[in-house]
């Protein structure tokens, strides 16, 4: 009987002929938070009137107006965190950002707010698919879940982004304008009466 030894790389590659989620699963979730220190995570804006810090085993954001932005730059991946927001609260997971600068505009943002004033909700993709329906109370852990992978689509060469909340997909949204494409992933502190908490940050790489 012979024997064969699959890389990594190579049953990634096969598994990409099947779609992108078996891929993912030949693949290693790689850990972007240590559940201890903000390490290798930088501050973007905000000054002194902002405040990132690592409480109970979750990064937790207050104060004024900033990002808080991973160590390196990502294009096709498979991302997901687990989130909660406070009552009245927003904010923001952005993915493919392109700056550090603390921009609130830079990269794709998947909406973070249950019950603030803006009536855009938890699982839109800000600026381009909306949704106005609550999809998951405020103080509630929830389970964000982004997957994005350039493909081609009738000829067309596109980012297919796909959203789920908490397992269920959402919507996978094509890009056809490339509007963003690579850059870091971040978290946003809207503002001063907004508290965001995240833990169990973890990512895919994808061809």
């Amino acid at each position: 009987m012979n024997s064969h030894k699959w890389t990594r790389g190579a049953l990634c590659a096969l598994a990409m002929t099947f779609g992108t989620a078996a891929c993912a699963n030949a693949e290693e979730w790689t850990s972007l938070f240590d559940g201890k220190t903000l390490s290798g995570w930088t501050v973007g804006g905000g000054g002194d009137k902002t405040k990132w810090e690592v409480k109970d085993g979750a990064i937790v954001g207050s104060g004024g107006a900033s990002m808080l932005y991973s160590p390196k730059k990502y294009k096709n991946f498979k991302y997901r965190a687990e989130v909660k927001i406070n009552d009245k609260g927003n904010s923001g997971l952005y993915f493919r950002s392109p700056t550090n600068g603390g921009s609130f505009s830079d990269g794709y943002e998947a909406q973070i707010d249950s019950t603030h004033t803006d009536p855009i909700r938890t699982g839109s993709l800000y600026g381009f698919v909306h949704v106005y329906k609550r999809l998951v109370e405020p103080d509630q852990w929830f389970t964000y879940e982004i997957e994005v992978v350039e493909k081609e689509w009738r000829g067309r060469k596109a980012p297919h982004i796909s959203i789920r909340v908490n397992g269920e997909e959402l919507y996978m949204f094509m890009d056809f304008a490339n509007t963003f494409k690579e850059g870091h992933f971040a978290f946003q502190q809207h503002d001063p009466g907004s508290r965001i908490e995240i833990r169990k940050i973890e990512v895919v790489e994808l061809p």
